[in-house]
């Protein structure tokens, strides 16, 4: 796209979206559905100002969904202001590992059965499309850190660990295909692939969250230093988390969120007891910005306000680039006849089967269990990973199929899930509302 319709474009869907946001949230409409539209109109069928392959761009589709998700799954830990001993996560996990393994399993059935893939093709799309996406489903997640409701915690939950918890089953495909060790007898992909970096990289993402937010805190409170550019703090930990993770090959996703829970943890032990619960939202305005960072009971909850209000921004921001990408890669040549029966399967009989069994033996309402089973939103990580295993060697006549496939779950993800988001959320708010009386 020429530079000068790119700034003018930009500049046009920025402004809209500022001065519609309130509409918007009244309507059965999302952003991120006029943000596709927004791309399939600059793309191949429409205007043709922007013109991206999946195949021949993928490293920097890698780079660029890599960044979104980033970002999102560092916002969704911050958001996530519940101690881990706490019985709500329960469900996040039981979504993000069994949920997940089910989901892989049964796309993965679908695809030697129904789609005539290899096994590690099949496993590998499974993999690619089992993660529900943080990036897209921030109508459907808690809605500040306060936010107790099980049904937006147990999304934002399993949003922010599944995208972690797939990588294994990437990695197993890639092996299967020859385009990864798994050691003798899988011993590697057990050890290294599973255990360990899935363990390293929660435990790497921890440590660095909790280091920088007790250094953070002790400069401020002790010696008054340290204070203002709450941004760069988000930006360094998200980098310094990922950087480290991937040095020790260990899940780079799953140390930015598990950062972004300790984060809020340090928070949560250093903050006024009696007032953090409100404080870790409402902040008083900036003159009293350095009074309030260095404060000893004030400052945990002024710098989480501060990191999460910065990287909410960013997210948003992330989500237009992206969404508008993908909008612009669809295209009647990557869809597939297999689409028109295989993404309703995915979306109306896999999510639901594997979240029925995956919440088996839990305590949860219907309404809440159906709109879990609904809202098994997929986007931009499951780009990423298909981009990522096209990097690593994935045969192009394998790469064109799954693109297409993956393409197809997205965008239909997207429009459906992001038409019924409004009606249904205000019917269990409606719902909740009386429960909530009662109690």
């Amino acid at each position: 796209m020429d530079t000068k319709l790119a700034f003018i474009v930009v500049g046009v869907l920025f402004t809209v979206m500022a001065l519609t946001g309130t509409v918007l949230k009244r309507l059965p409409l999302t952003t991120s559905i006029i943000y596709l539209l927004t791309g399939f109109f600059l793309g191949g069928h429409g205007l043709g100002l922007v013109r991206i392959d999946p195949l021949r761009h993928s490293a920097l589709l890698e780079r660029v969904t890599e960044v979104a998700i980033l970002i999102s799954l560092f916002t969704a830990g911050l958001k996530l202001r519940t101690p881990l001993q706490d019985g709500r996560w329960r469900l996040p996990f039981r979504l993000a590992f069994l949920s997940m393994t089910v989901t892989v399993g049964l796309v993965t059935l679908l695809g030697v059965v129904g789609l005539g893939l290899p096994l590690g093709a099949a496993i590998l799309l499974g993999a690619v499309l089992a993660p529900t996406d943080p990036v897209l489903a921030s109508d459907v997640q808690v809605e500040k850190p306060t936010d107790r409701d099980r049904l937006r915690f147990s999304l934002t939950g399993e949003a922010g660990l599944n995208d972690g918890t797939a990588f294994p089953f990437v990695m197993l495909g890639l092996g299967l295909l020859g385009l990864h060790d798994l050691g003798a007898h899988g011993w590697k992909w057990v050890v290294v692939d599973v255990l360990w970096a899935a363990a390293g990289g929660l435990g790497i993402g921890w440590l660095m969250g909790s280091l920088t937010g007790r250094l953070v805190l002790y400069l401020r409170r002790q010696h008054r230093e340290a204070v203002g550019l709450d941004d760069f703090v988000a930006l360094g930990l998200i980098a310094l988390s990922y950087g480290c993770a991937l040095l020790a090959h260990t899940y780079g996703f799953l140390a930015v969120f598990a950062a972004g829970l300790a984060l809020r943890n340090v928070e949560m032990r250093e903050a006024d007891p009696a007032s953090a619960a409100e404080e870790a939202v409402h902040v008083a305005p900036g003159q009293e910005e350095e009074e309030l960072a260095t404060h000893p009971d004030k400052a945990p909850a002024y710098m989480m306000e501060a990191v999460l209000g910065f990287n909410e921004q960013l997210e948003r921001i992330a989500e237009v680039g992206v969404v508008v990408l993908v909008g612009a890669l669809l295209s009647l040549a990557y869809l597939p006849p297999d689409a028109f029966w295989f993404v309703p399967v995915l979306i109306l009989g896999v999510r639901p089967v594997s979240v029925y069994l995956g919440l088996a033996g839990e305590r949860a309402l219907p309404l809440q269990r159906g709109l879990t089973a609904w809202f098994g939103i997929r986007g931009i990580g499951s780009l990423y990973y298909l981009m990522y295993a096209i990097q690593h060697g994935l045969p192009p006549d394998l790469a064109h199929r799954l693109t297409s496939l993956t393409l197809a779950v997205v965008a239909t993800s997207v429009v459906v899930h992001g038409l019924s988001v409004t009606p249904l959320m205000n019917l269990y708010a409606s719902r909740a509302r009386p429960r909530r009386a009662a109690a």
